[in-house]
């Protein structure tokens, strides 16, 4: 990536050399262009939101700025990016859309959200350290940026506009008042699980800005919840990539003596799993911020459940799904189960096929499969 400050040689993380997607984009390179030709003043406390592979934070490192992100690969990307530039990881504050924010701010530069939730999140929890003085700028590319995106910015800190489109990026600025009237953060939110959707049926489901079906429980969820695997005794069930953990809290209450791991890379999903298990269920249950199933012991795992995501921001890509199944297979114990739920189009029976040499099709509809596959042994 081409800079200002210099060039730099960034990778997504975790690194893979068949990986042709790039650690950053043209919304990246013009807003940094466009701090250095502004002349924008960057001695003060900087903050970077949502810097997705670590691409701002790196060419900023200088600046000692403050990076917020809820991804955990994009902390591991920026960690990474920073090494390979040369720069001391001290140099940044690294910091989770969980953790309190800075209390003062100079400069803001904020990498819009696919979520229109975790931007009004994070501006509502930004907002007590932006002064009238701060600079506020955004970015993403056209696509991503809509008028309620600017209607959001307008109505948490202060007059919005943009600027001209180059190569299919585009930059908001916004120009902080004190003083301005704005409700209350309306995050977490919570709602009320309908009637008909097994062990969860009328539970509380508490979701923090950015999960996925915030306000409402997705299709593909409530097939999975009508074909839940049996479980019993003193169980280790995981719910991988757990969203809100609704699967994993289901497991919880059909078998009380289960010890439920909820895993996910996001933090505001952790968060939403923890409070969601929380409300509805006792028993054993860890919540872990993590890729994959890193850390987890090989062979310690009894049953896994996965609802992969099929998109990496804005790009369609199986590399999640199939590091999800890797990480599984290596988890689970021999004899121990995986049960993925997906859109039939996928084709994921043909991955599980090469990993566990085995899949069976548990249940289908017109757009949803629900495919099992078992670790016959130590070796396979």
């Amino acid at each position: 990536m081409t800079t200002p400050w210099g060039e730099y040689d960034l990778a997504r993380f975790p690194e893979d050399p068949r990986d042709r997607l790039r650690a950053w984009d043209a919304a990246d390179t013009y807003l940094l262009r466009h701090l250095a030709e502004s002349g924008t003043p960057l001695t003060g406390p900087v903050v970077i939101v949502g810097d997705r592979w670590g691409a701002l934070t790196t060419a900023l490192s200088a600046r000692r700025p403050t990076q917020i992100t809820d991804s955990h690969l994009a902390r591991e990307a920026t960690r990474s990016n920073l090494a390979r530039a040369g720069a001391e990881e001290s140099a940044v504050r690294l910091l989770t859309t969980q953790d309190p924010p800075p209390e003062r701010i100079d400069v803001l530069l904020v990498r819009v959200p696919k979520s229109l939730g975790l931007l009004e999140d994070q501006l509502h929890r930004l907002a007590p350290g932006v002064h009238e003085g701060t600079v506020v700028v955004g970015t993403g590319m056209v696509k991503e940026i809509h008028t309620s995106t600017l209607h959001l910015f307008e109505r948490i800190l202060g007059p919005t506009r943009t600027s001209l489109a180059e190569k299919k990026a585009r930059l908001i600025f916004c120009t902080p008042l004190r003083g301005i009237a704005r409700k209350a953060n309306p995050w977490p939110y919570s709602y009320r699980l309908p009637d008909d959707v097994g062990p969860v049926s009328g539970r509380t489901v508490v979701n923090h800005a950015g999960v996925f079906c915030a306000d409402r429980l997705d299709i593909g969820t409530r097939f999975f919840l009508a074909h839940l695997p049996r479980s019993r005794g003193a169980e280790r069930v995981v719910d991988l990539g757990c969203g809100n953990g609704v699967l994993g809290t289901a497991m919880a209450l059909v078998n009380p003596e289960a010890e439920v791991l909820f895993a996910d890379e996001s933090y505001q999903a952790v968060a939403s799993a923890e409070a969601t298990h929380r409300a509805n269920a006792g028993g054993r249950a860890e919540f872990r911020v993590t890729d994959g199933l890193e850390g987890v012991p090989s062979g310690s795992v009894d049953l896994v459940l996965n609802n992969p995501p099929f998109h990496s921001h804005q790009a369609t890509t199986d590399t999640t799904a199939w590091r999800m199944f890797s990480h599984a297979r290596r988890a689970l114990r021999p004899g121990g189960e995986l049960w993925v739920i997906g859109n039939r189009h996928l084709g994921y029976h043909l991955k599980l096929r090469r990993l566990f040499g085995n899949s069976e099709l548990v249940a289908g509809d017109a757009k949803f499969v629900i495919l099992r596959a078992v670790k016959k042994d130590a070796g396979r």
